[in-house]
C-alpha cells in the first residue's frame, strides 16, 4: 500500500540510483525528480551529493552522452543540441566536452544526408522555395546557416 508520506534519505538513494543507472542525467532531472518524491531542502542536497560521490551522477558524462545520442540517432545539429543543454542548466565547461563527441566530419556527412532526403520529399513552386524550405529545415535541426548555404548549393544549384 503506497502512501503520500514523504521518503527517507535512504529511500530517496535507493530510488534515485535505480533512476540515474537506468540511464545518464543532469542534476536538474534529479533535483526535479527529488522534488515530485517530496524530498527538500538538505536532504535533497545530501542524496545529489551522495549520487555524485557515488558517481552515479555526472554531468559532464550526461553532456556527452545526450549530444552524442542526439546527433547520432536524431540527426540534430549544434545548436539546437547547445539550447536543450542550456535549457539543462549544464555548465560551459560540460558543454565543450559535450562537443569533442561529435566529429567535425561527420557532421558535415549527416548535415549533406539530412538536406539531400528533405530535397527529395520538398514540394514547392520554384527551386527557390525549394530551397528555402530545405534551409529553414536544416536551421530547425540545429544546423549553423554558415555550413547549410553552402551545403545546399552545392547539392541543389539555382
Amino acid at each position: 500500500m503506497k502512501t503520500n508520506l514523504p521518503l527517507t534519505k535512504t529511500e530517496a538513494l535507493i530510488r534515485l540510483q535505480k533512476y540515474c543507472a537506468y540511464q545518464d542525467r543532469c542534476h536538474q532531472e534529479v533535483r526535479n525528480k527529488l522534488i515530485q518524491l517530496k524530498v527538500f531542502g538538505d536532504e535533497l542536497e545530501e542524496v545529489i551529493a551522495d549520487l555524485i560521490q557515488d558517481n552515479f551522477l555526472n554531468e559532464e558524462r550526461f553532456a556527452r552522452s545526450y549530444a552524442r545520442g542526439k546527433f547520432r540517432f536524431k540527426k540534430w545539429g549544434k545548436r539546437k543540441i547547445l539550447g536543450e543543454l542550456k535549457r539543462r542548466k549544464i555548465s560551459e565547461y560540460c558543454i565543450k566536452k559535450a562537443f569533442t563527441e561529435i566529429d567535425d566530419e561527420e557532421y558535415m556527412e549527416v548535415l549533406y544526408k539530412v538536406l539531400e532526403k528533405k530535397i527529395d520529399s520538398t514540394n514547392g513552386k520554384n527551386k527557390y522555395e525549394i530551397k528555402q524550405k530545405v534551409v529553414n529545415y536544416a536551421i530547425q535541426r540545429g544546423f549553423e546557416t554558415f555550413l547549410i548555404w553552402p551545403a545546399m548549393n552545392e547539392l541543389y544549384p539555382l
